[in-house]
């Protein structure tokens, strides 16, 4: 037999630290998250949770048996947001960008200073709750790019790729924290 949600169920997804308020019903169930997010899910992936300790305890049997105990949630104004238009970090590794004379330095020196300019700006926007982050390292030999990418695979909660080659050419690589990784 099928599941069967009403909207204003509250959900949890079986699989994932989800938990929600049913929206929309269809071809498959959009749930709003706590943080305002709608997501969808099949019918089979969610499960009914029991309303909070304080809604049992404030409202009468009368109350409870018209509102199903589910309260119907009120309609508010969502914005969807999608990966495109979150705010951009942009961590320039030029060289030149963070020294005055590159003369001085040796190419291990410099891909040391880049790299340690990488972590403190990385550490930095993770702690300031930064969604987007492009680094930019520019194109030549592939070293910096491959050092970015060992130092960005020790992070969990973050995922990178190439970023917006018609923005940045091919020298960027783009991190996107992920929500909710507890």
């Amino acid at each position: 037999m099928p599941i069967q949600f009403q909207l204003g169920d509250q959900v949890a997804a079986i699989d994932e630290d989800i938990q929600g308020i049913v929206v929309g019903l269809g071809k498959s169930v959009t749930i709003e998250t706590g943080e305002g997010f709608e997501m969808d899910f099949e019918a089979h992936e969610l499960v009914a949770q029991p309303p909070q300790f304080g809604e049992l305890a404030s409202n009468t049997d009368d109350q409870m048996a018209q509102s199903k105990i589910w309260s119907k949630p009120t309609k508010k104004t969502v914005v969807k947001t999608s990966r495109k238009t979150l705010p951009i970090m942009e961590v320039d590794l030029h060289i030149e960008k963070l020294v005055k004379n590159t003369k001085t330095y040796s190419n291990f020196d410099m891909l040391n200073i880049q790299m340690d300019e990488a972590k403190r700006q990385l550490e930095w926007a993770l702690n300031q709750r930064k969604q987007r982050i492009v680094f930019i390292h520019g194109v030549g030999e592939g070293v910096l790019k491959a050092e970015l990418e060992t130092l960005f695979r020790r992070y969990d909660g973050i995922k990178f790729y190439p970023a917006d080659t018609r923005q940045y050419g091919m020298g960027a690589i783009e991190v996107y924290r992920l929500q909710n990784t507890n």
